[in-house]
């Protein structure tokens, strides 16, 4: 039986081919189109994932939407009538997609597909809550999400066990503590719906002074978690900004302009808005643990990409043991929506061991045979080395040592918003020069924010106060005491990024934590290699692992994708497959010296 999930029309659309019940593949539309967050219809993500199924369109059993559009659209019918007159401009600027598409999605599919089966639709955050429990490894656990908005709810929590999941409680808008973190987000200077993250990496820089000042005029805050915000602050009930005058009246002025100068007050922003959502994590995390009576904990919903709360969860949390959906976002409703209808609709069986999860390391995305990439680079007149799956370690780590930086493109392209060593760019975690070389001369992005270690498995509680698998980089977590490197420094604000911290410098954040990464060999066993190869050479068992792109680019997908970003960066090696490409060695790229306005800034 095949059911096709497909989630759109807010942000980071996709689609998600099921199997009699086995993730097949999953893919967000954005890898083909190269339109970073891309809500349009993913005619392109469906299509591959019907080819890759070797599969066509009358093969399907099922299609099933994310959501329930119609709710959705009632809650914004209702919100405009609550605040009018002064939503109508909102409103009406929202309206022509509704009525042109958003209401008409079965029609929208029947007339895209060619389908003519049956479509389901699977409530907002019923998706968010299958595509954190079905893929877990257990047999039974509570789960929690948390994102902006989903039709009404936005948050919820409850059991999973078996095949079945029941939703026992949910926050309704405009209470939402995902929208909360994204008025700051538009407060501090940075884009709504993607530069949450950026947000989470400015904390650490900051001092949480304006925490008390939230938490007495913006939300009052239950013991359990629960909250109401105060709407007299807000403006994203009936305007087209998150915060209005009064939110920047509290806090002393107005938004940051995107892309002007970072001051001390925007990094202290950003540190009493993170410890407060902290604060709300885990007081909820306590109350869904007392309800439940459960010690396992499944995670899904926009705000569980926010690794730092999710590590606190981890470590100052009731529960034993947590599992993250790796594509959390709207992207994971796809998947959760096709899971959902396999087991509670059909009632059909799960078959968990308690210890491997059925995300399958989240590589559910393209893939390109050596073949391929070898008949791209004879056709575009690309010099090249061909390697042994053996000597591809042993030459990875030695450009690593040196302090090369390496475009790494291997195998199935991820699903979800982290690279995981598919679609990476790796170097030496041990080098104090690499931050600032990646941040500026390869990714071009802001040089304040940090990078992210991947570990070999078996050596990480060496290295990081973490005694868990973290295979999604979706947990923050202290590097070990033994580690840090000593320092007499009071300085404030980006002067902390001169001081080296630890062993692995170029990975340790500004308070010595990082976003850690786990790999085991069953998982990804070439990047195991590589890595292990590493730490025989060296005694260090982390490498650097940043996304393969350039700011505002989505990962790169293809071997075009793939070696147009290496040409276009300062990347000194790119390995495709088995294939060795020295920048060195290339000829100048001059087709498109005005790239850097392709890609709308994050």
């Amino acid at each position: 039986m095949h059911i096709l999930g497909i989630s759109c029309f807010y942000h980071d659309s996709a689609a998600c081919l099921v199997r009699d019940g086995e993730i097949v593949v999953a893919v967000q539309e954005e890898r083909f189109t190269r339109k970073k967050h891309d809500s349009g219809f993913p005619v392109n993500s469906i299509n591959w994932c019907l080819k890759e199924g070797n599969i066509v369109v009358k093969d399907l059993d099922y299609v099933v939407f994310y959501d329930k559009p119609f709710i959705k659209f009632e809650r914004i019918l209702e919100t405009a009538l609550t605040y009018a007159p002064s939503g109508a401009r909102q409103f009406i600027q929202a309206m022509p997609l509704w009525l042109k598409q958003k209401l008409w999605i079965p029609e929208l599919i029947r007339k895209e597909l060619g389908y003519k089966g049956k479509i389901l639709f699977t409530e907002h955050h019923e998706s968010h809550a299958a595509s954190a429990f079905y893929p877990s490894p257990f047999d039974k656990a509570a789960f929690l999400t948390m994102d902006g908005v989903g039709e009404w709810d936005t948050a919820s929590f409850g059991v999973g066990q078996g095949n079945d999941i029941d939703i026992l409680s949910a926050l309704k808008f405009p209470h939402s503590l995902g929208l909360l973190y994204s008025a700051f987000t538009y407060y501090a200077g940075f884009k709504v719906n993607s530069g949450e993250y950026k947000l989470m990496g400015l904390a650490p820089y900051g001092e949480p002074k304006y925490a008390d000042l939230i938490l007495d005029k913006l939300i009052d805050l239950k013991e359990d978690g629960s909250f109401k915000l105060n709407m007299r602050y807000f403006g994203y009930c009936n305007s087209l900004k998150m915060a209005n005058r009064r939110f920047e009246k509290l806090f002393g002025g107005p938004a940051r302009k995107p892309e002007s100068k970072i001051t001390q007050k925007d990094m202290d922003i950003a540190s009493s808005i993170q410890q407060v959502t902290e604060e709300i994590m885990l007081r909820i995390a306590r109350h869904v643990h007392k309800v439940t009576g459960e010690d396992k904990l499944c995670l899904a919903g926009g705000v569980a990409l926010n690794c730092v709360g999710n590590g606190r969860i981890l470590r100052e949390g009731p529960f034993k043991e947590i599992w993250i959906q790796p594509a959390s976002g709207d992207a994971g409703g796809a998947l959760g929506a096709a899971l959902l209808i396999w087991h509670k609709y059909l009632g059909n069986k799960r078959q968990v061991d308690g210890r491997n999860d059925r995300q399958k390391a989240s590589l559910l995305g393209p893939y390109y045979s050596d073949g391929h990439i070898e008949d791209f680079l004879i056709k575009e007149g690309i010099p090249y080395k061909k390697l042994s799956y053996l000597e591809v370690p042993q030459v990875v780590s030695d450009l690593i040592i040196q302090g090369k930086v390496i475009g790494w493109f291997q195998g199935r392209l991820e699903f979800g918003p982290r690279a995981l060593g598919a679609r990476s760019i790796i170097g030496d975690a041990r080098n104090p020069q690499m931050q600032s070389k990646m941040n500026l001369k390869i990714k071009y992005r802001e040089s304040f924010r940090p990078f992210a270690p991947t570990v070999l498995k078996e050596k990480v509680s060496e290295w990081f106060d973490l005694n868990k698998e973290s295979p999604y980089m979706l947990l923050v977590a202290p590097l070990k005491e033994s580690k840090r490197i000593k320092s007499e420094d009071t300085s404030r604000g980006f002067d902390k990024l001169k001081f080296r911290r630890s062993e692995i410098p170029a990975v340790t954040h500004v308070d010595y934590s990082a976003r850690v990464q786990t790999i085991k060999r069953e998982d990804n066993p070439l990047y195991y290699d590589t890595i292990n190869e590493f730490y025989k050479k060296t005694g260090c068992p982390a490498i650097i692992n940043t996304s393969f792109n350039v700011r505002g680019e989505p990962l790169v997908c293809s071997p075009e994708d793939a070696f147009r970003c290496f040409m276009r960066t300062e990347m000194d090696y790119l390995i495709m497959g088995y294939f060795l490409l020295d920048k060195s060695q290339q000829k100048p790229f001059t087709q498109d010296i005005k790239w850097q306005g392709v890609f709308e800034l994050d």
